[in-house]
């Protein structure tokens, strides 16, 4: 069975908020992209809501509620207080948790999970007792200790951060060399009892490769390419274009 795709719509709404305008709309575009058959929506909040704003959360939550009940509703974010809260509020079916700063301009390395123990445990165990899926962002070099780690903390599944396959693509080797890394950490997280995730750089041209690497593989959250891509084949045939590339 094929990887599902969440469409990330943080691309989208930063472009909404050049002007203060309503248009494009978060909410209209992500219909397209449910409607073309994508199984998700993806946010990444930030304090200074410079791309997704707190109040698209409800109506993103009621889209997927009134219109796409078998979709899924993906929260990414660093488990501050105040964005506990606000999963908590929203609910979503998911919630994956990054531990890059608020500042940065996106999520470019995994946990340190055996740093980060103390502060996740508590959390992840916070989240899980409401019914939402937890998934922990994951270096791409991430070791079985690592894992077990994110396993033990209670994660149900970790998103292996595909930045820097995404970034060498182009070098074939580079790409392999990668790819195996990816496929390493994939199996290891299936091993200790993980569900995968990827994210980051994912392009129509480099997802078969990954996801023949990573046959595992349960998901793929995806904003920026295929926004990029939506510019030249509209958001509907973009989704199609990113479907049919994660049969591999």
């Amino acid at each position: 069975m094929a990887a599902k795709l969440s469409v990330n719509l943080n691309a989208v709404a930063m472009l909404r908020n050049r002007r203060d305008l309503p248009w494009p709309s978060v909410t209209g575009l992500g219909r397209i992209a449910l409607q073309a058959g994508a199984h998700g929506l993806t946010v990444h909040p930030r304090p200074d809501q410079r791309h997704i704003r707190l109040s698209d959360l409800p109506e993103i939550r009621a889209l997927i509620d009134d219109e796409f009940p078998e979709a899924e509703f993906n929260i990414e974010g660093y488990p501050t207080e105040d964005f506990l809260a606000l999963v908590e509020e929203t609910q979503p079916e998911q919630v994956t948790l990054v531990p890059d700063d608020p500042t940065q301009a996106t999520s470019d390395h995994g946990w340190p999970f055996q740093a980060s123990r103390e502060l996740l445990t508590p959390v992840v165990k916070r989240l899980r007792s409401q019914g939402m899926r937890v998934s922990l962002f994951c270096d791409p070099d991430a070791g079985e200790e690592d894992l077990a780690i994110a396993r033990e903390i209670g994660a149900d599944r970790v998103e292996i951060y595909t930045g820097p396959y995404g970034g060498c693509f182009d070098d074939s080797e580079k790409a392999g060399k990668s790819l195996k890394e990816i496929e390493k950490v994939g199996l290891t997280a299936s091993v200790v009892g993980l569900g995968v995730n990827a994210g980051h750089d994912l392009t129509v041209a480099n997802l078969p490769p990954l996801v023949r690497a990573l046959p595992n593989l349960d998901e793929v959250s995806i904003g920026h390419g295929l926004t990029a891509d939506a510019l030249e084949h509209g958001m509907a045939k973009s989704v199609e274009r990113f479907l049919a590339a994660l049969k591999g």
